[in-house]
């Protein structure tokens, strides 16, 4: 790996995402409705690059899929803006697939605190992350995923150096060519994502066009995984949890659709199901109680298509 501090202080002027848009040339003279436009027309931009990025982003889930079902993780590791998307993503996993939380797991340089305050000089330690990724005690079923919009971070690259030392797969989910960078030849990595959404509005913000492209992108990973591995039925979310009034309403609504229930009977049958909405859907379709039908989910999986064929 490259010595981290020569990553510090080298010239990132021929990054991408370090060049200068000649369409937001003139932003600060521009009157307030004249410089949103350029900013949505650059946004508009947005979703190609990350279509383009399609192929690279399913091989990518592909394998933290394979990692998941021998009981691996998916972890994610950013500083700044990157971060935050990450711990993002990783937290809202578990409520609306009811995942367990260690599933999918987002570091950010600096620790939690860093979601608020900025902690940016964090970045640019390239062991930065040891001492958590230590504590997860990575395997060969786990995937670590970096996200570097600039693609130079230490901190990221260090932790995904680490994870190779482990055996655990390796992404990296950037915004420039991997070839511009010279830590990914000499690091290496699995499955890279290049989300080329070019130079930003205001020089250099990554939290705009790269952030938004980042989402997307982390939307799709961890989605789709979940998807894979039975977390949904067709597009319901018949793993999500009854836990808080919002949710209990939309576990409600899905179990009726897929049932002959009154409202009154799916949320009793639901409470029965001690909030799964998949079991109160098993339990009324096949006539069963909770242990009969929790056991018809693990002969297949938990999968429902098995059990009850097409959602209706």
């Amino acid at each position: 790996m490259a010595d981290p501090q020569s990553e510090i202080s080298a010239d990132r002027g021929h990054l991408l995402t370090e060049r200068r848009n000649d369409a937001s040339a003139s932003l600060d003279a521009l009157d307030t409705e004249a410089a949103l436009r350029v900013i949505n027309a650059q946004d508009a931009a947005v979703p190609a690059a990350v279509a383009a990025a399609i192929p690279a982003i399913a091989c990518l889930v592909d394998a933290v899929v394979a990692g998941m079902r021998r009981g691996g993780r998916l972890v994610y590791v950013g500083a700044g803006t990157s971060g935050r998307l990450g711990v993002l993503d990783a937290s809202e996993v578990p409520p609306t697939f009811q995942a367990d939380p260690g599933r999918v797991i987002g570091i950010i340089a600096g620790g939690d605190g860093a979601l608020r305050v900025s902690s940016e000089g964090k970045e640019d330690d390239g062991h930065g992350a040891v001492a958590e990724l230590e504590a997860l005690r990575l395997t060969d079923a786990d995937t670590l995923v970096g996200i570097a919009a600039g693609g130079t971070t230490p901190y990221v690259w260090g932790a995904v150096a680490f994870a190779k030392r482990r055996g655990a797969a390796t992404g990296f989910v950037t915004c420039v060519p991997l070839a511009d960078l010279p830590a990914s030849r000499d690091v290496g990595i699995d499955h890279g994502v290049e989300l080329l959404v070019g130079p930003e509005v205001v020089t250099g913000s990554t939290r705009m066009k790269a952030g938004t492209a980042t989402k997307l992108a982390l939307n799709m990973i961890s989605t789709l995984a979940m998807v894979r591995l039975g977390k949904t039925w067709g597009n319901l979310m018949i793993d999500v949890k009854a836990s808080n009034a919002k949710l209990r309403d939309r576990a409600v609504r899905i179990v009726q659709s897929q049932t002959d229930l009154s409202r009154e009977a799916a949320l009793a049958t639901l409470e029965q199901a001690d909030g799964s909405t998949k079991l109160a859907i098993v339990m009324a379709r096949l006539g069963l109680d909770a242990d009969a039908a929790r056991a018809r989910l693990d002969e297949h999986g938990g999968r429902l298509r098995p059990l009850l064929g097409d959602p209706r």
